[in-house]
Parts: structure tokens; sequence; C-alpha cells
């Protein structure tokens, strides 16, 4: 996964927002594959700032979900939800397109993936 935690020290105030918002992102499923969408591999980033702004790099599993209203506005809406976050964006994106290979091992093992 191309996941950007914050690169200050453990014990930050980013780093402890980005854990949450991983946490809470591992509880928000793609409506057509029962695997949540961090393990998917649909989040390339989250980057949390000095500010505690958040900014999501995002896709979907093609162009034609039928979830591509909603699963962003899911994603912004948890992000938004955990506790010091002052502001969040959600950038969907396309380049790198997302492939199986982005799975993470627990959900290729889940879907029966090799």
């Amino acid at each position: 996964m191309l996941l950007h935690p914050p690169t200050e020290d453990l014990g930050s105030p980013q780093q402890a927002i980005f854990d949450a918002i991983i946490k809470s992102l591992q509880e928000c499923y793609d409506p057509e594959i029962p695997v949540d969408i961090y393990e998917l591999g649909l989040i390339y980033s989250v980057d949390v700032g000095e500010d505690c702004e958040v900014a999501i790099k995002m896709t979907l599993t093609s162009p034609n979900c039928p979830a591509a209203q909603s699963l962003p506005a899911e994603v912004q809406m948890r992000a938004g939800d955990v506790e010091k976050v002052s502001s969040v964006s959600v950038d969907v994106v396309w380049d790198p397109m997302w492939t199986p290979d982005l799975m993470s091992d627990a959900a290729k093992l889940e879907l029966n993936i090799d």
C-alpha cells in the first residue's frame, strides 16, 4: 500500500490521528466486495498536517464503480469524525489504476486470490 504515515515521532498528535483514521477506514467496506477499503488497497495516502487537516488520496476498483459517489463521501465522513481532525479533503485518483495486486495479503486470503 502507498500510505504515508506522519514523519514526526510516534507520539505526535498527527500520528494518533493517522492511526485513528486508518482504524476507522478499516470499518468501511466496498459494497460489492466483503473486504474493507483499506485492505483492498483503495486508500493510496493519508496525510495529516500540522493543523490536523487531513488529505486522503484514494481510488475505486473501477471508474464505473456503483459506489463512486457514496464511498468517497463515507471516507470523508469517517475521517472527519476522528477527534481533533480540523478538515478533510478526499481526492479520487486513477493513477495508478487499482489492481488486485494492491490488496493486502489478508484481503487476498479472504477472497481466495493467490
